[in-house]
């Protein structure tokens, strides 16, 4: 098969052989209880999230990074919960100390952690360094758990040959399955619009399944 209509690719995706399908975070090992953390420094992208999101600009963050650290102190194996405090200090300008807490919810595979310390590391953002291909590895990750972003970010950054020469998997058939399912996620014309484009840019560069 040399190309895919995006009309047909939510029907033919399913079976391409280099799909392997989509990983499931489980969520159930980590408390669900809503902390004062996540009231004040949930991201309203995250999926796994357990309050509201809050943009930087309604954040005081230092009150924030307060609440997160008491409720690391009170669970500190939480993942999310790591990932907020190290968004706190992210949007604060102490990327610094935002580190260990990036490493523990990376460690823990917490998909909205994976996608955004990829991209930090993509564009050498909120002091991470530039390491092309560590990003490749953590947003194809964040995409293999179903993160919209890393869904549609990974074939994006792909195509554009951002992981060229890095021990990161560049299919055309799993990122085709990856828009697919993001394709399914989203009604919102401008997403499908790119995911269609990067279907059939895709279909373009690398043929899809023969």
């Amino acid at each position: 098969m040399k190309s895919i209509s995006y009309a047909f690719a939510l029907v033919v995706i399913v079976l391409l052989p280099g799909w392997a399908g989509a990983l499931e975070w489980d969520a159930t090992k980590y408390s669900q209880t809503v902390t004062d953390c996540d009231i004040q420094a949930s991201h309203s992208d995250d999926p796994l999230s357990v309050a509201p999101g809050k943009s930087s600009s309604q954040i005081d963050f230092a009150a924030a990074i307060a609440s997160c650290t008491l409720a690391l102190e009170q669970d500190p194996n939480n993942p999310r919960l790591h990932y907020q405090l190290a968004r706190m200090y992210g949007y604060s300008g102490q990327g610094e100390k935002a580190y260990p807490h990036r490493a523990a919810a990376v460690a823990a595979d917490y998909p909205q952690a994976l996608f955004v310390n990829g991209y930090l590391h993509l564009k050498g953002l909120n002091k991470a360094p530039v390491d092309l291909c560590r990003a490749g590895q953590l947003i194809r990750r964040s995409a293999q758990y179903g993160r919209l972003a890393g869904q549609v970010g990974f074939p994006r950054f792909a195509l554009q040959g951002s992981f060229e020469g890095c021990d990161v998997l560049v299919d055309a058939d799993e990122m085709l399955g990856f828009l697919s399912a993001a394709a399914e996620t989203t009604s919102d014309f401008y997403k499908s619009t790119l995911i269609e484009m990067l279907i059939q840019d895709i279909n373009a560069k690398w043929g899809g399944s023969k």
